[in-house]
């Protein structure tokens, strides 16, 4: 069989840059919640939502995509998949992420070649990612399990030259990570750095931001998509200040 079309286009999300994206977790998030964070997101005016974890469990992915989808009819869901077992269709587009700052071929190519069979069977849209994960001060999930090291917080040039390399190679985007909960999000520096090098790539940021502030000075050196996860988990999405938060975060991307 044929492996359907796929790209970027059409699918909504990319259409609207800039902006920032509420990252929910469904390894540790029930449904319900999901559905809860993506109302008070759509209320705020995030540009969109993600779904992904480091961790295996296709049946929670799956559930926690439907949730947030149901609540938040219109605003776009991309998957943030940690590996072929949680692909969904229920998502409007799949970050095909490669772990580009590792040497760990799982996740440079095999994870890959999984997905080939649930992607030709389910013509979801995909945008190819380079992904790199850049040390936020502590060892995070990704590293963990992909069994890899991020690149150093103080080598914008290296970094630079993984994000050149993607280019070269064909990626369409990339996404810069200090990993969720990072003590210390990605310096502006190796954004404005990746920027510069990439002046026309898709460019993802986060891990590790939590305040108004990080967002702004994130957007200000070139990033398309801010992506707060921790920031949402430790505020009520159902509440007002939950709800408050993240308008405040969503407002500072257009500052």
């Amino acid at each position: 069989m044929t492996p359907p079309q796929r790209g970027p286009e059409g699918v909504g999300l990319l259409d609207r840059r800039p902006g920032l994206l509420v990252l929910v977790d469904p390894s540790r998030t029930r449904p319900e919640h999901a559905a809860e964070v993506a109302r008070a997101a759509r209320e705020a005016g995030a540009a969109g939502l993600m779904i992904g974890s480091s961790f295996d469990g296709t049946q929670d992915t799956e559930r926690v995509a439907r949730a947030m989808r149901e609540a938040a009819a219109g605003l776009p869901v991309a998957l943030f998949p940690g590996s072929a077992l949680q692909l969904t269709a229920d998502v409007d587009l799949v970050l095909f992420l490669s772990l580009i700052s590792g040497r760990n071929p799982q996740y440079l190519i095999e994870e890959h070649v999984r997905a080939v069979p649930f992607l030709t069977r389910h013509p979801v849209p995909t945008l190819s990612t380079g992904y790199i994960l850049v040390d936020g001060g502590r060892v995070t999930s990704v590293e963990a399990v992909s069994q890899t090291r991020p690149l150093p917080a103080d080598k914008p040039e290296l970094l630079a030259a993984h994000a050149t390399a993607a280019q070269l190679i064909g990626m369409q985007a990339i996404y810069l990570d200090a990993g969720s909960g990072a003590p210390r999000p990605v310096a502006a520096e190796l954004i404005r750095a990746c920027r510069a090098a990439v002046p026309g790539l898709t460019l993802f940021v986060g891990g590790g931001i939590r305040t108004p502030e990080q967002v702004r000075a994130a957007r200000a050196a070139g990033a398309d998509f801010v992506v707060v996860g921790t920031a949402v988990e430790e505020h009520d999405a159902s509440a007002v200040s939950g709800v408050n938060h993240l308008r405040a975060l969503v407002h500072a991307v257009a500052r």
